[in-house]
């Protein structure tokens, strides 16, 4: 891809999702999962330096609706390789920094290419190592793609910034420089999206990065490493590493790694901020935290609303991708005088999902491991003491002994319940039921998180109160509070959910970078000619 090419690149959308309901896309996704079921149970090496490592412990990634079926064997990474790598991304750090924007850029539009050219493959890892439906691992890779063609094109956005004004008899120049190295724990819930936007993000303004995905998800970050070096990712700029949470202890304590960006549970979390806020031996300067943590995402159901569909997207938001979404609607609150209507049509809806396999395509599948399974389903005792059970409440038996559970409806919650200010990370929903929309206003804003919200009303003069009240980072009008879209809906949350990083969006790229203002007086020196 040459610079002119670059200089002309047509204006970013978003990927198209695919129907699976075409005859060619379903024979394309069955093929791509019978492929993928061949490389099954590959051992996969640490990546440092661009050199293939192993260490003396493996550990097994597994489908979670078969847990006896093994996706992948991945050596274990100690503190030793940790540190180990942060050395070799500082030492790729002196060179990928000069390495110009256009070829960073370039980098990233040749990855997206590849994943283009390989969707059905990628969404059949997503299937088998995360349990994702078609749809959902359809959405995944399709924000991988518009990721990597957003954030390029954000790059060189930001590599033409110039001063606010030209101060008189000056030369004054403004320009993002990157920070070093850094180290990215992206989530198993989006093992391709969300870790490929983070990395994504900081090597295209010139960092490098040491990547520790999930355990839950190692073998697609393994994939996805291997397609950037076939897209010329030089080595060193990217550094995998598998393993724990020792690993991830190490590198956020290292004093040559910069900053952290991570996503997942508010506790590691917090805990991660609080260790990077440690200055350590030989460090010196202040390292940055980059954090999308947790959410109790509310929706707004009001009187005057479209109940169908306020049933839809509630049923939609809830129960996709079994409420393994920190965007997820996990409470919803109803007005009064349409509680009981709602409620009944919820059932029903609910009762309608059908729940299986998600290699077969089902509505709901399972929960990520038998960790999760059990914490859902002692959220579930403790709903049952909480408020009236509507449907669903309890595990699923299937012959491949998946870590299924049905999805769950309680009713007749109290707004401080803890099944209504915990985040659960499952398929288990609270309503709620309010007397006006003040109050249900004032339920909305009282949990610690603030990450995304939705409201179904008819009335302008709500949704303008919402808007201005609600308190979330991202806030959804008349549609369900999950799907956010890059460039269109930047996300992030406030107050526990994390410091509104804003993915996806136009202040998204400054994170990663740190802004360098030069003034030079005219005349001081004769400009070089230029050759």
């Amino acid at each position: 891809m040459t610079s002119t090419t670059i200089n002309n690149l047509p204006p970013f959308s978003n990927e198209p999702f695919t129907d699976f309901a075409t005859v060619e896309n379903k024979r394309a996704m069955l093929e791509a999962l019978d492929h993928v079921r061949a490389e099954l149970g590959q051992t996969y090496d640490l990546i440092i330096a661009g050199c293939r490592l192993e260490t003396p412990e493996t550990f097994h990634s597994v489908n979670p609706a078969n847990p006896s079926e093994v996706i992948g064997i991945h050596y274990a990474a100690r503190a030793k390789e940790a540190n180990e790598a942060v050395d070799a991304a500082q030492l790729a750090f002196d060179r990928w920094k000069k390495t110009s924007v256009a070829e960073r850029v370039t980098l990233l539009l040749r990855a997206a290419d590849l994943i283009r050219q390989r969707h059905f493959n990628f969404c059949a890892w997503l299937t088998l190592e995360v349990g994702k439906n078609w749809a959902e691992a359809d959405a995944d890779v399709g924000e991988t793609i518009d990721f990597l063609e957003f954030y390029a094109r954000e790059a060189l956005r930001l590599d033409a910034a110039t001063t606010p004004i030209q101060y008189p008899g000056e030369r004054n120049l403004f320009r993002y420089i990157p920070l070093g190295v850094g180290a990215v724990i992206p989530p198993w819930n989006f093992p391709l999206a969300i870790m490929a936007g983070m990395t994504a993000a900081a090597i295209v303004v010139g960092n490098t990065v040491v990547l520790k995905p999930s355990p839950d998800a190692p073998t697609i970050a393994a994939r996805f490493l291997t397609l950037m070096e076939e897209a010329g990712l030089p080595d060193g700029v990217i550094n995998l590493l598998q393993g724990g949470p020792e690993v991830g202890r190490t590198l956020v304590e290292n004093p040559q790694v910069r900053f952290i960006a991570f996503t997942g549970s508010k506790k590691v979390g917090l805990e991660i901020h609080e260790r990077a806020a440690r200055t350590q031996p030989g460090q010196h300067f202040i390292k940055r935290t980059i954090l999308e943590l947790g959410g109790k995402d509310t929706i707004l159901v009001d009187a005057d609303c479209d109940l169908d569909a306020a049933v839809e997207g509630v049923t939609a938001a809830a129960f996709g991708f079994n409420g393994q979404k920190c965007s997820a609607c996990s409470r919803v609150i109803v007005d009064s005088s349409i509680y009981d209507a709602f409620c009944d049509r919820l059932k029903v809806r609910v009762e309608s999902l059908t729940n299986g396999a998600p290699a077969e395509n089902f509505q709901t599948g399972p929960v990520i491991n038998e960790v999760a399974k059990k914490r859902v389903l002692t959220y579930i005792e403790v709903g049952r003491s909480e408020g009236r059970l509507l449907t669903g409440g309890s595990n699923v038996e299937t012959d491949d002994d998946g870590y299924y559970v049905a999805p769950t409806v309680f009713v007749d919650v109290a707004p401080t319940a803890r099944i209504a200010q915990e985040e659960i990370f499952g398929p288990v929903l609270a309503v709620i039921r309010s007397e006006n929309f003040d109050e249900a206003l004032a339920i909305a804003n009282n949990t610690e998180y603030g990450l995304t919200g939705a409201i179904y009303s008819s009335s302008r003069e709500k949704l303008n109160r919402a808007r201005d009240e609600f308190h979330v980072g991202n806030l959804y009008f008349n549609r369900k509070c999950t799907g956010a879209m890059v460039g269109a809906h930047p996300f992030g949350g406030f107050n526990m959910s994390g410091t509104d990083s804003k993915a996806g969006g136009p202040d998204y790229l400054t994170l990663f970078t740190q802004a360098k203002s030069i003034a030079e007086k005219c005349g001081s020196i004769p400009d070089t000619p230029a050759k």
